[in-house]
């Protein structure tokens, strides 16, 4: 029998618990007084439940070790009921079977009307059902990412879960960012890896060539216009990112337009207010 949802609500207090959440902080999922579900019961309750609750139902890390669902929901929940394509980048499940791709089931539930999209160095592609679809490659190979394009369609979200590795975050990032449509969402998880030596991270934080130093540049992108350099070329970043969102081990990228135009060479040299000039 699958997990009822008195069984599901235990599952949820239990991840709150181990998170360190308070009662009133935990999310809930509806008993069944029967202790049993049917499968239109189930179904229903998932397409109602909210992303944390699904992340506990299906066993994904990203509500309980992580708390990214509820970053997840804020940016995401404007995309609930549209048809895109997400592409997760590394699906996870290693040693059980039964755990494999916990995340992709969660995101389905979520968007009951997208597409999802994993890819993975280990062969997951006995996940492919429906409207999910499992990919076996590397997340730096730009053959296999431009193969899923071709086939699945440009993502509107990418979620990078997967080596972790500063230098594969980087390049997954410059491979797909640009392939990507005006409004889309680029995710990057466990961004605490660019200060963990052994995952190819660097002790000092300012370090240069890590996922966090990646997302640094394109925060000072943001402000490109404002730059006083006569022969600054913006890069593709520097235009085409609009937000950069960041939460503990989580970054979220919004991709849009960001040439608003400047007063920069108006007001660069000049004060501004009514207070006079301070005296030596």
């Amino acid at each position: 029998m699958r997990t009822t949802a008195r069984r599901a609500g235990e599952a949820v207090r239990n991840a709150a618990r181990k998170a360190g959440r308070t009662p009133q902080d935990q999310p809930t999922v509806a008993a069944d007084p029967s202790g049993e579900e049917s499968r239109a019961a189930r179904r229903e309750r998932l397409l109602a439940s909210n992303l944390t609750e699904l992340a506990v139902e299906f066993g994904t890390d990203k509500w309980g070790i992580h708390r990214y669902t509820p970053h997840y929901e804020r940016h995401l929940q404007h995309l609930r009921g549209e048809e895109f394509t997400l592409l997760e980048l590394g699906i996870g499940g290693y040693r059980k079977r039964r755990r494999s791709g916990a995340s992709m089931k969660m995101w389905r539930w979520f968007f009951p009307h997208a597409t999802i999209v994993g890819l993975d160095i280990e062969d997951k592609t006995w996940l492919t059902k429906g409207h999910i679809h499992a990919y076996l490659g590397d997340q730096t190979d730009p053959e296999i990412l431009q193969r899923i394009i071709d086939e699945q369609g440009a993502p509107m979200v990418v979620v990078d879960d997967g080596s972790h590795i500063p230098a594969h975050v980087r390049e997954s990032f410059r491979i797909l960012f640009p392939l990507l449509p005006d409004g889309a969402i680029y995710c990057i998880e466990d961004t605490q890896t660019s200060y963990w030596p052994a995952w190819g991270g660097q002790l000092d934080p300012q370090a240069r060539g890590t996922s966090m130093d990646l997302v640094k540049d394109l925060v000072d992108g943001l402000n490109h216009e404002e730059f006083l350099l006569d022969d600054y070329q913006p890069t593709y970043t520097d235009q085409w990112v609009r937000a950069v969102h960041c939460y503990h081990n989580l970054v979220i990228i919004e991709k849009g337009d960001n040439r608003e135009g400047t007063n920069r060479d108006h007001s660069a040299h000049t004060f501004h207010g009514s207070s006079e000039l301070p005296r030596g």
